[in-house]
């Protein structure tokens, strides 16, 4: 207890480090591959495959000998960690009504909270089972079963109608459509709307092709900008630094072992709490205002739990550092409140929406990969700074709060109140609105108007698609456009929100 206190356990700072990190390096090359995974073989698949490397990975830790395999258990569990991360918030989005995304996607994090809140709870629980080996094997049982209720799921959760319409499952996803926005009434008028949307959308962006990954840097610049720097920065911002560690500062603020694991339970109630009003609100306020709010709040509680911290290190061990140590707590307890509302879900909210149907998964794996690259680094640096510059750390977590502020006022968006194929507008896009578009119901010019070859009407194309026929995107050669042509008018402009007139018929 005294060692811990005085930070000086005889443990290695750097295996601490490995353990904890070794997961988000194995997670953020699963969410790389899980584009292709999550593009070929669907969402709802990529979930199952990752809930059975989850539960495979959770027996090898409960059974594991020595550390060696606990890392190796805990480096497979990242694989399976990395392709639930990068999968789950594109199937929320894709099922969501456009007006409720950030709702349900706030639902998912309310979820990943709740299911942090359990973890803490089970660690304090199992606690009082030690020297026992069930004191650190227990965990992993409840971890393995809770894969097992997430495979189980799997097979009554609805794949996403954009993903079958896309695939040439237009039946199907017009009937995913009808259970999901709807009372099942295919025939609804509103349904009827919204798969047209859906189904112009997806014949405009087949004759695009697939995006590349080049394309993700090149065409789609600011967005992919937007979804890698939400994720860098919501790992600076400090959240994993003090999630990962919260027992151990506890305890080093002056807390006894056992209360520095209670109050780590209570404050992953109020991470939670933190989500409640994000639900239900960040639809209506829009991003920007809870990002902005966010990061304002998070450097204030920052720089209150840094400066006691550093004056609880000027006061000798035991009772004295009792006060010092309720107000870290409860300044620590700001702080996830408002990461839980603001930095928490809203990253994950903006990587799944910001990017078109063909660079969705792309695009989310990109973002995902971003946050296990920062999450990784957090982790394995947070032990030997804590180490060495104790807390200063917090101060250095602050000024990223900072700039993430800033970053957000002048770069990114608003991107809530448009359905997911109207997003393309506030990156400076065409886009399909409605049946008369002339994106795609008659002959229009692409490219500039001196040089414009006509593109022929895909609206009785999409008309087969309700009625189940399959169709094959045609190719650039059967719309004799020229090659640099295609991606004319579908580039993100990066610090002006631009919005490109449509173009006139010929």
């Amino acid at each position: 207890m005294e060692q811990i206190q005085a930070s000086d356990t005889g443990v290695d700072p750097f295996l601490v480090a490995i353990t904890v990190a070794c997961l988000n390096i194995t997670a953020l090359f699963a969410a790389l591959g899980s584009a292709y995974v999550c593009d070929i073989l669907g969402r709802r698949m990529s979930v199952r495959i990752g809930a059975v490397i989850y539960l495979i990975s959770a027996f090898i830790q409960i059974f594991s000998p020595n550390l060696a395999a606990l890392i190796v258990g805990r480096s497979i569990q990242g694989i399976g960690v990395g392709m639930l991360s990068m999968t789950v918030p594109i199937l929320q989005c894709e099922i969501a009504p456009g007006h409720a995304r950030g709702l349900f996607v706030s639902i998912e994090y309310l979820c990943l909270n709740l299911g942090y809140a359990l973890s803490a709870w089970v660690g304090y629980a199992f606690f009082f089972a030690m020297p026992s080996e069930i004191s650190w094997r227990g965990p992993y049982i409840v971890q393995a079963a809770l894969a097992g209720i997430l495979f189980a799921w799997t097979f009554f959760l609805p794949e996403t109608p954009r993903w079958l319409i896309k695939n040439g499952f237009c039946m199907e996803g017009l009937g995913a459509l009808a259970d999901l926005h709807g009372s099942g009434d295919m025939s609804d008028p509103a349904i009827q709307e919204s798969y047209a949307e859906i189904a112009k959308t997806v014949a405009y962006e087949e004759t695009l092709g697939q995006a590349s990954w080049k394309q993700l840097f090149t065409q789609y610049t600011r967005r992919t900008v937007i979804g890698i720097t939400c994720q860098l920065f919501a790992q600076f911002n400090g959240i994993n630094a003090i999630l990962y560690y919260l027992p151990e500062n506890l305890t080093r603020a002056g807390f006894t072992i056992s209360r520095a694991l209670l109050y780590s339970g209570a404050c992953a109630l109020v991470y939670c709490a933190g989500t409640i009003p994000t639900m239900f609100l960040i639809d209506k306020w829009g991003r920007r205002a809870f990002l902005l709010v966010g990061s304002a709040a998070l450097a204030a509680s920052l720089a209150i739990v840094g400066g006691l911290q550093y004056h609880s290190q000027s006061l000798p061990l035991g009772d004295a550092r009792l006060g010092t140590a309720d107000g870290i707590f409860a300044a620590v307890c700001v702080y996830l409140f408002f990461f839980g509302a603001t930095w928490g879900p809203t990253p994950w909210l903006l990587g799944a929406e910001i990017f078109p149907l063909r660079a969705r998964a792309k695009g989310m794996a990109l973002s995902t990969v971003s946050n296990w690259v920062c999450n990784f680094i957090v982790a394995f640096i947070t032990p030997p700074l804590f180490d060495s510059i104790q807390a200063g750390y917090y101060f250095l977590l602050l000024g990223f709060c900072v700039v993430s502020g800033v970053f957000v006022f002048f770069v990114y968006p608003e991107t809530a109140h448009l359905t997911l194929e109207q997003l393309g507008k506030v990156f400076g896009e065409r886009v399909v609105e409605d049946p008369e578009s002339s994106e795609l119901a008659g002959p229009t010019p692409i490219g500039n108007s001196s040089e414009a070859t006509l593109r022929p009407s895909t609206t009785d194309l999409v008309e087969k698609n309700a009625l189940g026929e399959k169709w094959t995107a045609p190719s650039s050669d059967t719309l004799d456009v020229p090659q640099g042509m295609l991606a004319s008018g579908s580039g993100d402009n990066l610090f002006r929100d631009v919005q490109l007139e449509e173009p006139k018929e010929t």
